[in-house]
């Protein structure tokens, strides 16, 4: 997401809102506060502006019962140290059991309180909260969820005051953890990736997580080290069982170490606990490169050298940025030529067209049997190292592969369907870093099939959680241990993700499976296309409930992306991106194969094209 925000700008004008309960700081720039005119209740912040600050206010003396609910929905949504003013709305006891680090459930808008529900007497009061839940966040890491209802309690008591002054109101039972609304969620929290490498590989996977945008109110660390201190933590629970990390358990920064700042030459010196003092050299560089890499997704500050430092202040290693990217295949870097768009033309041949927004390339056909109209084709994928390219026939029958980089002749098909008309046949290909991945939509036996290193025989792939749904088309990602998954149930589109796990027997045969299935857009009611656009990022083409198709991106785990929707198009039925995201993206549209490049208008490449993709 780091490179979304650069790409995109971190927030809009800042704005200062009325609370009744709360003051507000805008950053940034200089404000006034009025002398005069009414206060304005508001329910939170409107907006994902992360320039705008609240402070919490304590309850005054005498407050009403409501005043305290929304002083304390209010005090949740702020960055006050350990979140002290919230808890003077709280009982002792429930102030001491309260846990805000615990959970954050998040909800479309800020919290509704209704109505108090009788007590005892006028001793306690219930006041029920409502919302439509979107997501939890536990350990950093977001689960997104279909929207859904939010039911919750916050009992109050009346206690007497201190130095026997009257009795005043306080929550004596409150939902565990934060309950925010979904603005003053992303307010205060960013997504950042953490990289972790691939066993047995150099390549790392982004796994996103949330950190406090500011100092955290509890550990009372600055972004860099909530970063560095996520990153400690291990990779989360969905993607642990295919990444490894060389970090030492235990491994923590030094006791005490809440702040971490670059000096003038962009160099960042990170003291570690005594479990990490005796690695070697080599685990070191690893340590060092995994920091670098998450590093650079903070918008800020720059990080150009990291210093990994003993318990005692010596230097266990010494890494630059650039060292960094070569210790680790970036999946940015993975791609031949990222600069160059393949489709299939009018006359079902494979072309290919510069994307670069400043010129306007006349497509031109690939070489060998793609390209000479031996085969009509119906859609096409590119090998990552820009060699070879697979594609399925325009009936969808048979899959292929050939170079694109010089004339051979067509061979032998490597995999076939049966199903009887052409959506019911093979979808379209996709590459991971080696293998070739195609799904057969064929009713009567749908499979996914696998091709190692892109040649045959095919194998067939399980796949976890389908439950009777069927695979209508897939996209691997650049670090080969994902897929994204669109399915079709019962004339309805989703979105999920798999992991795919491979395992290795002493023999050296290599099974593969794709298991735990999530849900990648659970607010989008159909998807129709979908390309990975980022680390952990995707790119989708999709209608909620009732709206009108809409182009979005959204992390992998089912939170917005900071790039938000793109501008209007019509009628898209086919998006391609690339892992770097200076690239254009593609879409087939009513106006033909078009591109939008960053800080421009959607261009005409050329006026038919199907099947559009970059390497991968």
């Amino acid at each position: 997401m780091g490179a979304e925000r650069r790409r995109y700008g971190r927030g809009r004008a800042a704005r200062a809102f009325a609370l009744p309960t709360c003051a507000v700081v805008v950053l940034g720039g200089c404000a006034s506060m009025p002398d005069s005119g009414d206060v304005e209740q508001v329910k939170a912040t409107k907006g994902a502006d992360s320039q705008v600050r609240v402070l919490a206010v304590p309850p005054r003396d005498g407050a009403a019962p409501e005043e305290i609910v929304v002083g304390f929905l209010e005090a949740m949504t702020s960055d006050d140290p350990s979140f002290a003013t919230a808890r003077k709305y709280l009982t002792k006891r429930a102030a001491k059991e309260w846990r805000p680090e615990q959970l954050t459930t998040v909800l479309t808008e800020a919290p509704d309180a209704g109505l108090s529900e009788a007590g005892d007497g006028e001793e306690s009061r219930s006041y029920p909260l409502s919302g439509e839940l979107i997501a939890t966040v536990e350990r950093h890491a977001y689960q997104a969820a279909a929207p859904a209802g939010y039911n919750g309690t916050l009992r109050l008591v009346r206690q007497s005051g201190p130095e026997g002054k009257d009795k005043e109101w306080r929550i004596d039972s409150a939902p565990q953890g934060l309950v925010l609304g979904e603005s003053d969620f992303l307010r205060n929290y960013g997504s950042v990736n953490r990289y972790y490498f691939a066993p047995g590989q150099q390549s790392v996977v982004a796994d996103p997580v949330y950190i406090r945008q500011r100092q955290d109110p509890v550990t009372r660390m600055d972004p860099v080290a909530q970063t560095v201190s996520a990153l400690f933590e291990g990779p989360t629970d969905w993607l642990r069982p295919v990444v490894g990390s060389p970090f030492p358990t235990g491994t923590a920064l030094k006791a005490g170490v809440t702040s971490l700042t670059p000096d003038d030459q962009n160099q960042l010196k990170v003291p570690l606990n005594d479990k990490a003092s005796n690695v070697g050299r080599t685990v070191c560089k690893k340590m060092a490169t995994q920091l670098l890499l998450t590093l650079r997704d903070l918008a800020s500050p720059r990080v150009d050298q990291v210093e990994l430092q003993r318990t005692d202040g010596s230097p266990l290693c010494v890494l630059s940025a650039d060292q960094a990217e070569a210790e680790a295949s970036v999946p940015v870097r993975v791609s031949a030529s990222p600069g160059n768009v393949y489709f299939v033309n009018a006359t079902g041949r494979m072309a290919v067209v510069g994307a670069d927004a400043k010129t306007v390339d006349e497509p031109t056909l690939v070489r060998g049997p793609f390209g000479d109209g031996t085969l009509r084709l119906g859609t096409v994928a590119v090998a990552r190292n820009g060699q070879r390219a697979a594609a399925v026939s325009q009936d969808g029958q048979h899959l292929y592969a050939a170079s694109i980089m010089s004339d051979e002749e067509l061979a032998d098909p490597l995999a076939g369907s049966n199903g009887a008309k052409p959506e019911d046949r093979l979808s379209a290909p996709s590459w991971d870093r080696n293998d070739l991945w195609v799904a057969d939509r064929d009713p009567r036996r749908p499979r996914l099939l696998r091709l190692a290193g892109g040649e045959g025989p095919p194998q067939a792939v399980a796949v976890d959680g389908l439950d009777g749904a069927r695979i209508e088309s897939l996209r691997l990602s650049a670090d080969g241990v994902r897929i994204a998954l669109l399915l079709s149930e019962d004339g309805k589109s989703t979105l999920k993700i798999g992991r795919i796990e491979r395992r290795t027997t002493p023999e050296g045969v290599t099974s593969v499976s794709v298991v735990e299935l999530q849900s990648a857009a659970p607010r989008l009611d159909s998807v129709t296309a979908v390309s990975w656009a980022g680390p952990s990022r995707l790119v989708v083409v999709g209608k909620e409930a009732g709206g009108v198709q809409q182009v979005r991106y959204i992390q992998t785990d089912g939170s917005l992306s900071p790039a938000g929707g793109v501008p209007g198009l019509n009628k898209v039925s086919a998006v391609a991106a690339t892992e770097d995201d200076d690239q254009p993206l593609v879409a087939v549209s009513d106006d033909g194969l078009v591109r939008l490049a960053p800080s421009a208008n959607w261009q005409t490449m050329t006026d038919k094209g199907l099947s559009p993709v970059y390497p991968g």
